[in-house]
């Protein structure tokens, strides 16, 4: 908490704005669309899966039809295609980013084509841990194919690609702020869109669907899904430590690539030029066992853990879920490999240096001792 939070939701208290909607809400949606830029809208919804979900509603979404996603990245991605009756496509990393392959994501176009005779409804890149995907690459197949873009940006918010910030190329995005992201609402997250009108009916979406009448009447199924004003008013406090946060976590990054450079066999997530800048949510290393005299990622969360320091093994790619088991997969076996080598290191925005140092040390000592 950056401490200007609880003046938003005191206000909230004084005027009596404790309902899903208010003043709060609007100033956090107006101050994150002067933070992404682009003339984006923004809508405050309850959850960045929320967002997914109406905005693969607007993309026309339907049981039977296909929607690729990214199969390295967690299940919120690919849920809200299986709530809509439809089936995810999953495409494999390129080892550069670890997000969405723009070869494979053309191959499995064409493949989808020839296979089906239509066209996916949606395309699904995933901004893994802060890292940019290659926007570039993915919007010119969106372009050439006339398949739209969801942006999940969950983990990428302050993440730039080009200096224009990750949310803002696709048609839609969704932003989350749950409690382990960037900024956090508490819960929440929101639905980045590109038009008014977009903003406007992912709002009707999100209130239950009422049509305008002086009657409640609903001609489309709706949604409890806009944030609240106490939450929201989380949210206004903290974008004033948004950048604040940014920097904070690039600097975890910073440190632990100084200090752990010079064991062998640990690589770190990386940007790969100039026009990517992660926020780097978290920081995330591969531990190559052939180099590390066979000690392994888990070997390495293990030992951290008996430590009382919690780190995380990569996302299990979603082609490997049991739950999307039968869904199309078009793969070259990279994000199988990260997950089978990779480990999200203690990330906070409020890690002290003693905290990285701590953690540095243990790993230090479990790498080096003889």
């Amino acid at each position: 908490m950056g401490g200007r939070e609880q003046d938003f939701i005191q206000e909230a208290f004084d005027t009596n704005w404790v309902v899903p909607l208010g003043p709060n809400v609007n100033g956090f949606e107006e101050a994150l669309v002067n933070y992404i830029g682009e003339n984006k809208k923004v809508v405050a919804l309850s959850a960045g899966t929320a967002a997914i979900h109406l905005a693969l509603i607007q993309l026309e979404v339907k049981p039977g039809d296909e929607v690729i996603c990214q199969s390295f990245t967690f299940s919120a991605s690919a849920n809200p295609i299986k709530y809509l009756g439809a089936t995810p496509v999953f495409i494999d990393s390129e080892t550069d980013t670890w997000n969405m392959d723009p070869i494979l994501l053309e191959s499995a176009i064409q493949d989808r084509l020839k296979q089906t005779g239509k066209k996916p409804k949606a395309i699904i890149p995933v901004h893994l841990y802060g890292m940019p995907a290659k926007m570039e690459e993915i919007m010119k197949i969106s372009v050439q194919y006339d398949i739209p873009v969801l942006e999940d940006s969950a983990e990428a918010l302050g993440s730039e690609y080009n200096h224009q910030k990750c949310g803002t190329f696709g048609e839609f995005a969704c932003l989350s702020f749950n409690g382990n992201k960037i900024i956090t609402t508490s819960g929440g997250g929101a639905l980045v869109c590109s038009t008014e009108i977009e903003a406007k009916k992912t709002i009707f979406y999100a209130t239950q669907a009422r049509d305008i009448a002086t009657h409640y009447q609903h001609s489309e199924i709706g949604y409890n899904y806009r944030l609240s004003n106490i939450c929201a008013g989380i949210g206004r406090g903290q974008m004033f430590v948004l950048q604040e946060h940014v920097n904070n976590r690039r600097a975890n990054n910073e440190f632990y690539r100084n200090e752990l450079n010079s064991i062998q066999g640990i690589t770190f997530q990386t940007e790969p030029d100039s026009r990517f800048h992660s926020n780097y949510w978290l920081t995330s290393i591969l531990v190559d066992s052939t180099k590390t005299g066979g000690k392994t990622n888990e070997d390495l969360r293990l030992v951290l853990e008996s430590d009382n320091i919690e780190s995380r093994l990569l996302w299990k790619p979603m082609h490997l879920q049991p739950v999307f088991a039968d869904c199309p997969f078009y793969g070259n076996g990279t994000s199988e490999k990260l997950f089978n080598s990779g480990l999200c290191l203690p990330s906070s925005s409020i890690l002290s240096r003693n905290d990285l140092e701590r953690v540095v040390d243990v790993i230090k000592r479990f790498f080096l001792k003889k």
